[in-house]
């Protein structure tokens, strides 16, 4: 059977789409009366949509198609099975999550994916096994893997407290970003890094590449964690620990950046777009990168977890800015949609949309630290959520038969 990269990637645009357009319907709720649709149950629906059916859904398919590069004889009706039932289940919950939040249905489908994830994990490391070791992505992928795997703790404990009604807030949020924290520091991000090391001497011919990167981000990885439960008074010596995780990754980032611009300077296979589309995810993971370590400040930390708008500020960072914006510019760069005159448009809006987004939560975060509030703040984010779906219903646009044809 053979496996059509191209089609399930577009069909990956159109879950952005998706996405998008919930984000619009969510934000004109918080900004106009709407009294139609529980805000909560959107929500959810939202995010699962967003984990599951676009960046989990566009990792499967982008892992797939590089384990279809290595290997001659590939076996690949397990994995369309896993596509196609991870898609059902993520549509599955878009629907049962927006009419009826948290039920059984919402949960037994959840279970699912999870489900799910194993399975791939298990087809995928019996593929990498005939892999030569010297290749960089492959840890790289062996690590995100596991990694989703192991962000399940965080829902299982969090259905276990439902379940006995033995609930604690406390363990309630260190479940959920026990879950996220796995899930886009862990899953998604360690994908990107194993994608971008696989394409790396494509693009940068003099790149030099070090396992020593691998090694150090992993190490820190689970100590890293911590950073997102700062709030519950951790022991002296975990503190420190987490201290020098933050300074690990952004000592080692500072070496890839140093890598990549060494290597620019020999010649690059990258046009300005291209690079346009790297650079702005290069900056985002920065800013992360930055704000993680700033976080160490008891201070700021406090601070932080306790203005919603710094948090939903930080999830769009990670999730739009590095990871939704790294998978979209690893597809135009490898053509593995369909690039025409309309696409860089489509991209350009999209990602315009995601600076303003940041920029202007990052306004709103920081006036709420002296409890300031900014005018037409929820209208502003209206329009700019109007402005990622333009961008979303472009790129879809751009993938049909008549304009690739451009």
């Amino acid at each position: 059977m053979n496996f059509n990269v191209k089609f399930w990637l577009k069909l990956s645009l159109i879950n952005l789409l998706i996405v998008a357009s919930l984000g619009v319907v969510m934000r004109y709720k918080i900004g106009f009366d709407f009294p139609y649709f529980s805000q909560k149950n959107i929500q959810h629906a939202h995010s699962h949509f967003a984990f599951a059916g676009w960046i989990t859904h566009a990792l499967y398919v982008l892992l797939i198609h590089f384990i279809l590069k290595k290997v001659s004889i590939l076996n690949t009706k397990n994995y369309s099975r896993i596509i196609i039932a991870n898609l059902i289940c993520s549509y599955g919950m878009l629907f049962s999550f927006f009419y009826n939040g948290y039920s059984v249905l919402s949960i037994v489908l959840s279970t699912f994916t999870i489900i799910l994830a194993c399975c791939f994990a298990f087809f995928y490391f019996k593929d990498l096994k005939k892999l030569d070791d010297s290749d960089p992505s492959k840890p790289w992928f062996k690590a995100a893997l596991w990694f989703n795997i192991i962000s399940c703790v965080g829902t299982f404990y969090l259905a276990y407290m439902m379940a006995s009604r033995n609930f604690n807030e406390h363990w309630y949020l260190a479940s959920v970003y026990f879950y996220l924290h796995f899930q886009y520091n862990g899953f998604f991000i360690f994908s990107c890094f194993g994608l971008f090391f696989s394409q790396s001497t494509a693009l940068l011919p003099q790149f030099k590449y070090d396992k020593l990167f691998f090694k150090l981000f992993f190490m820190s990885f689970i100590p890293a964690y911590f950073l997102s439960v700062l709030w519950a008074d951790l022991p002296m010596w975990l503190y420190v620990i987490v201290v020098i995780a933050a300074f690990i990754q952004v000592f080692v980032w500072i070496k890839i950046v140093i890598a990549i611009k060494t290597a620019i300077k020999s010649g690059t296979t990258l046009i300005k777009f291209q690079t346009y589309l790297f650079l702005f995810v290069a900056i985002a993971f920065t800013i992360k990168l930055v704000l993680q370590l700033g976080s160490t400040i008891p201070v700021v930390s406090d601070l932080a977890f306790g203005f919603r708008p710094i948090v939903i500020a930080y999830l769009h960072l990670v999730l739009l800015a590095v990871i939704s914006v790294f998978i979209l510019a690893y597809l135009y760069t490898f053509k593995l949609i369909f690039v025409n005159k309309l696409t860089p448009i489509a991209f350009s809006v999209f990602v315009i949309g995601v600076f303003l987004n940041e920029l202007v939560l990052a306004v709103q975060g920081i006036a709420a630290f002296g409890y300031i509030a900014v005018k037409y703040v929820n209208e502003t984010l209206f329009g700019i959520s109007l402005l990622l779906l333009l961008g979303a219903i472009l790129m879809a646009l751009s993938q049909r038969k008549r304009l690739a044809e451009i």
